[in-house]
This record gives C-alpha cells, sequence and structure tokens, in this order.
C-alpha cells in the first residue's frame, strides 16, 4: 500500500500543477460553465482515473526511461514519431512557460522583477533534475499534499460563507470564457491537455516499479484523489464567482480574500506547484532527448533548463489561449491509443504481472535468507525471468534493486530494459 501511494502522490502531483493551483484553468474549463461544471469535474475524474491506471501500469511494463520506447511499441511507426515530436515539443513549451509562471507569481505577491523569480525556479530544477527519478518522484509526491491542504481550507472556508442566491453565482459564473465548449467536451479536453502534459513523466515513474499492479492501483487511486480535488476546487471557486471572477490566479484572490496572510501560504503552495511541473516536464524532456545516450543527460538537462529560461522572458499568451486546446485534443487521441492497447494486451499484462510477482518473491528470499534459498529455487527464478515480456537482466536489476533499496543504475541504454512487445 506504500509503495501505491507513493505512487498515486507523483502521478497527482502532475496531474494538479500550475494552472490548477492558480484556479485559472478550473474556471476557464469548468467552473465557466455553472452547476454543469461540477458534473463536468465528475466526468474528467472518471477519465483521468482510468487513464492513470492504464499509464502508470504501461510504463512498468515496459520499464519505460522515457515515453518514445513505449510509444513505438504500441503503435504504427509514423504514429509514434507524431506523438513522440508532440509530447516533447509539449514538454519544452510548458516548462518555459511555468519559469515565466514562476517569475509572475513571486512578482505579483513580492513585487521582485520576473527574471529573479523565473531565475530562482531555474536554478531548482536544474539541481533536482540530477538526481535519480526515484527521488525526483519523491520530490514531486511529497509537495502534493500542500495543495491538498490549500483546497481542503479553501472548501471549508467557502461551507461557511455560502452565497445566497446560487442562480445569481451560475449566471455570473457562465460570463467567464472558455476556450473549448459544450462542458463535457471542455472537461475532456482539460483531461487530454493535463495527460499529455504528463505522459512522459508517468510513464517513468511507472518504468521504475517492476510491480506493475502496484503502478496500476497507484495511477488509479491518483486519479481517485484527483477527482476529489478537482469537484472540491470547482465549487469553491464557483461559490467564490463574484470574488475571484476576471482574476488571473483566482485561488491567491480567494485566500486573500479569508486574511492577508493566507495569500503569502497560497503563494507558496503555487510556487511549489509550479516548481512540481517544472521538474516533471524538464527531467523527463532531459531523458527523451537524450534516450540514446545516457551519458549525456546532465549537460543536455542543463543545457535545456538554461534554453527553457531565455525563452520564458517571450510573452506565453498565444500559448494558453489557442495552444493548449489543440494539446486537450491531441491528448484525448493519445489516451484513446494508449487504452486501447491496455485493453487489447490486457491478458499478456496479467500474465506478465504474474511471473513479476514471482520474480519479486523469489528475489525477496534470495536477498532476505540466503541459507533457504535452494538451487532449484535459483532454476524457478531464471525460468521465471526467461518468461517474462521484458529484458531478463533489466528485470532482475530492477526487482532487486527494489527489494534491497539501492538505487538503480541509470546509465544503462534505456532499449535494452525490455523486449520489443
Amino acid at each position: 500500500m506504500k509503495e501505491q501511494l507513493k505512487i498515486s502522490m507523483a502521478f497527482l502531483g502532475l496531474l494538479v500543477g500550475a494552472g490548477f493551483a492558480t484556479g485559472l484553468e478550473v474556471i476557464q474549463y469548468f467552473a465557466s460553465f455553472g452547476i454543469n461544471g461540477l458534473w463536468g469535474a465528475a466526468l474528467a475524474g472518471v477519465v483521468m482515473a482510468v487513464a492513470g491506471a492504464v499509464i502508470l501500469q504501461l510504463g512498468s511494463y515496459f520499464l519505460a526511461d522515457e515515453h518514445k520506447a513505449v510509444f513505438r511499441r504500441i503503435t504504427h511507426p509514423v504514429i509514434s514519431w507524431a506523438l513522440d515530436i508532440v509530447v516533447t515539443l509539449t514538454l519544452f513549451c510548458i516548462g518555459f512557460v511555468m519559469l515565466a509562471g514562476a517569475g509572475s507569481n513571486l512578482e505579483q505577491q513580492f513585487g521582485l522583477p520576473t527574471w529573479i523569480g523565473a531565475l530562482i525556479m531555474t536554478v531548482l530544477v536544474m539541481v533536482t533534475g540530477l538526481l535519480n527519478v526515484d527521488k525526483v518522484s519523491d520530490i514531486i509526491g511529497g509537495l502534493t499534499p500542500l495543495l491538498i491542504i490549500a483546497v481542503l481550507i479553501g472548501f471549508v472556508y467557502t461551507l461557511f460563507n455560502l452565497p445566497d442566491d446560487f442562480s445569481a453565482v451560475n449566471d455570473l459564473a457562465t460570463q467567464e470564457e472558455s476556450p473549448v465548449s459544450p462542458w463535457w467536451l471542455s472537461a475532456v479536453n482539460y483531461n487530454g491537455l493535463a495527460l499529455l502534459l504528463g505522459v512522459s513523466m508517468s510513464l517513468v515513474i511507472g518504468g521504475n516499479h517492476a510491480n506493475m499492479r502496484a503502478a496500476g492501483r497507484g495511477g488509479l487511486l491518483g486519479g481517485i484523489i484527483y477527482t476529489i480535488l478537482l469537484a472540491l476546487a470547482v465549487f469553491t471557486l464557483l461559490a467564490n464567482i463574484e470574488t475571484v471572477a476576471g482574476d488571473d490566479v483566482p485561488m491567491l484572490t480567494l485566500f486573500d480574500s479569508m486574511h492577508p496572510a493566507m495569500a503569502y501560504v497560497m503563494v507558496f503552495i503555487i510556487f511549489a506547484m509550479i516548481y512540481n511541473t517544472a521538474i516533471g516536464m524538464f527531467y523527463a524532456l532531459g531523458k527523451r532527448v537524450t534516450s540514446s545516450r545516457p551519458s549525456w543527460y546532465t549537460p543536455v538537462f542543463l543545457a535545456l533548463c538554461a534554453a527553457g529560461y531565455a525563452v520564458s522572458f517571450i510573452g506565453f499568451d498565444t500559448l494558453m489561449t489557442y495552444v493548449y486546446p489543440v494539446l486537450g485534443y491531441l491528448g484525448m487521441a493519445m489516451v484513446v491509443l494508449l487504452v486501447g492497447w491496455w485493453v487489447y494486451a490486457r491478458t499478456r499484462l496479467t500474465e506478465e504481472s504474474g511471473h513479476r510477482d514471482t520474480v519479486r518473491d523469489l528475489t525477496e528470499r534470495r536477498e532476505n535468507d540466503n541459507a533457504d534459498f535452494s538451487s532449484d529455487d535459483e532454476s524457478d527464478l531464471s525460468d521465471e525471468l526467461d518468461q517474462s515480456d521484458a529484458d531478463s537482466d533489466a528485470l532482475a536489476k530492477q526487482v532487486t534493486s527494489e527489494v534491497t533499496g539501492e538505487d538503480r543504475d541509470e546509465d544503462g541504454d534505456s532499449d535494452d530494459r525490455r523486449d520489443d512487445a
């Protein structure tokens, strides 16, 4: 259960990034449809829970180090190439938007020049990106409870300060602009956008766990928690629409209306969520770009971060207004593809999960009590590794690292970590 919770928090941290924390995307994609926005949140939650379970489990199945290794094994090379290009460009675009957003966040609250806030975020991302994937996912998951607490505080505050006329609230909310309509398409489009942003790092997180069942359940649990958070956030911002309407950072405005000191708390949480998104984008981008030359990761990753900082000075209003919906539709297509392949290969995935459970059990016996580990056990372990769809050496190494708690060596060739599916 601990492993599943760890996975779910890391996955959730990728989904509830800066846009969710500021509340702007929540208003645009959900609250702008009034009460129907709550139905949209429920629909988005169902899609996210299913997609989360599928993506994390596929990452585990392929022991993924980056997204291309998965795409090229489940679809036609042309489609795989197109998805790879879209995801890779999205990682960089959203990465530099996060750096720019960090600058704007600190400028609004503290009056700092935007380049200082962006530089602080860039340095934090650079330092974190030099850690291994376990530590990166732990950091992403560890910061996520901050947003959960913030949403709960906003929700409880709202329950004690409900508006007198919800019909007036509904009318005011529907005056807010939404990039996509009607409400159900807006909800699904938001899903596509969030998953397109998070798929690369989610596959990497799943690939760092050989236990396919835990990976899948972690994604499912993350999706369920996401649904609850989203519903609470939509209700909170909808009920307080008179206070936050037209604001660029609705959550910050809401917390400021509670008490000025609360605004400082929310600024920190928003900054942390921007950081979550930024490290997820640049880490996954660095892994993808250096997939054929893993030893180049450090200089390439640092160069990408520096390039992102430079580009962050360019305005990105067009990206937010016009490109986001397009990315949402592309993300929807990607989710259909991934879920479709998961359904098609369900029997194979179930069998592989069984092999890995046996491999883990035998490995635990070998590592924890050598005296009880017989030659027959060694033979059984070898047979299970041979029957696995994954590369035998890579799977053995991954499971051993999980059992012993030792960090996996990340300098190996990712393509050698699994057989062609």
